[in-house]
């Protein structure tokens, strides 16, 4: 669960999310086409988009993680996040982690 304001530009809501797996562990198929934005620390990441609805289906994080983003699975039973990252100054004060989730 990311609350920087680059997530919050770029998904249209107070916070992002995501699962990320090792690189080896994911298989990418079917069409995508890319977008380079940079995120609040001045680095770039090329996000992944369905070209036929625009939605970000998934990015790299680093050269051995794939992050997919939550909604792309289209399940209300994905467990809830374990690490919220960008909270102070970025979260909006009404989004509450859940409990027992790693902060920062």
């Amino acid at each position: 669960m990311c609350h920087c304001f680059a997530c919050q530009r770029q998904t249209g809501s107070a916070f992002s999310m995501q699962a990320r797996y090792p690189k080896e562990r994911a298989r990418v198929t079917g069409r995508h086409s890319d977008y380079v934005r940079t995120n609040d620390e001045g680095e770039e990441r090329t996000f992944h988009f369905c070209p036929e609805c625009g939605s970000t289906i998934f990015y790299q994080t680093d050269p051995e993680l794939i992050a997919v983003r939550i909604g792309a699975f289209a399940d209300p039973s994905f467990p809830p996040p374990r690490v919220s990252v960008w909270e102070e100054g970025h979260r909006h004060p009404w989004v509450t982690p859940p409990e027992g989730a790693e902060r920062g």
